[in-house]
């Protein structure tokens, strides 16, 4: 099963339409969101993927909360508190926006976290658990955007820049 992953899109629209875009074209089958959608038609943008979306809400979508959860109701879009776990194919994912919560517990429970909040890519192991942030989503840095693609069973991450 392959995965996409991005975050931190702070309502750039055209960012969010090419990252449907790469998505779509590499038949992702699910995507995470690790927060910092910013507003409801920002997350009404992602209707465009073919698949269904898993959001945990960042810092910046705090005070539109009631907002994203009526926009989720829109399309195949679930909406969570941080930390979030899900099991997927035999890997225990946990998904979050401030990387500050990962500890020892949540390392040792999972197969891959997931987190964003910094806009920088970071991709580590850490006692068998592969630690990633695809990096630039927002379309602050030109050039320098990218989402990422997990392959769960290889447990392989990889960087698609646009």
């Amino acid at each position: 099963m392959i995965i996409g992953v991005t975050g931190d899109t702070h309502n750039n629209l055209k960012s969010i339409r090419k990252i449907c875009s790469i998505f779509n074209q590499n038949r992702v089958e699910l995507v995470f969101h690790t927060g910092d959608i910013s507003l409801p038609k920002s997350l009404s943008a992602f209707k465009d993927l073919k698949c269904p979306l898993i959001v945990v809400l960042g810092n910046n979508d705090i005070d539109e909360k009631k907002g994203l959860e009526l926009a989720a109701k829109e399309f195949a879009c679930e909406i969570f508190e941080e930390p979030h776990s899900i099991k997927l194919n035999n890997k225990n994912i946990s998904l979050l926006h401030h990387p500050d919560l990962i500890d020892e517990d949540m390392i040792t429970e999972s197969d891959i976290i997931l987190h964003g909040h910094t806009h920088r890519f970071r991709l580590e192991e850490s006692n068998n658990c592969i630690i990633f942030n695809p990096g630039e989503c927002a379309g602050f840095m030109k050039g320098k955007n990218q989402v990422g693609l997990v392959d769960l069973e290889k447990l392989d991450a990889n960087v698609i820049n646009f």
